[in-house]
C-alpha cells in the first residue's frame, strides 16, 4: 500500500442575503484521468459560474444567501465536501437551508435526473426539505414538457456529507 498526500482546496463565493438561510450550490472541481473531465465535472462548474455571472449582471439581491461552492477531491472520496461539512459546528449547519449539487450536467448521452428527496424511489427520504426541492425540479421539467426520472439520493457525490449530517 502506498499513501500519497494530494493537496486539494474548496473554493467558495457568496452573495448577500440572509446568512441564516444559506443555499449552497455546489460542483466538484476534479475529474478522473480516464474520464471526460469536461463533463465530469467541468459542466457543473461552468453552470454554477454562469449562474453567479447572471445573478451579478442582473443585479439580483437574493433574500437568502447563495454560497457558490466548488469542491476539491470529490473523485478521491468526497474529500472537500466532507472536510467542509464535518468542519462546521451545529450553529453553522443550522444556517444551511438547502444544498444543490450539480455533477455531470452536459453529457453527450444525457438523462434528466432529479434526486429522490422524497424517498418514493428508494423508500428512504432525504433530510427535511429534500422532498420540496425534488418537487420544484419535477414541476419545472413538467411545465417545460421535458421527461425526467428520479435517481437515488444515496450520497455518491458531494451532497453525501450534507445528507449524512441531516442538512
Amino acid at each position: 500500500v502506498v499513501y500519497e498526500a494530494i493537496p486539494t482546496v474548496n473554493v467558495m463565493a457568496e452573495t448577500g442575503g440572509d446568512a441564516s438561510r444559506t443555499v449552497i450550490v455546489g460542483a466538484h472541481l476534479d475529474s478522473v484521468g480516464a474520464g471526460p473531465g469536461i463533463n465530469d465535472n467541468g459542466s457543473g462548474v461552468a453552470m454554477i459560474l454562469e449562474m453567479a455571472v447572471q445573478i451579478a449582471n442582473a443585479e439580483i439581491e437574493p433574500d437568502n444567501q447563495i454560497r457558490f461552492s466548488f469542491w476539491g477531491g470529490e473523485e478521491l472520496g468526497l474529500l472537500g465536501s466532507i472536510d467542509y461539512v464535518f468542519g462546521m459546528d451545529e450553529s453553522e449547519r443550522a444556517n444551511i437551508m438547502a444544498n444543490l449539487n450539480f455533477d455531470m450536467i452536459a453529457s453527450p448521452n444525457p438523462a434528466r435526473m432529479v434526486y429522490d428527496g422524497s424517498g418514493d424511489l428508494t423508500g428512504e427520504a432525504g433530510p427535511a426539505g429534500s422532498d420540496e426541492i425534488e418537487a420544484i425540479f419535477a414541476r419545472w421539467f413538467e411545465q417545460k414538457g421535458l421527461a425526467f426520472q428520479e435517481t437515488p439520493f444515496d450520497g455518491r457525490s458531494d451532497y453525501g456529507p450534507f445528507i449524512w449530517t441531516g442538512i
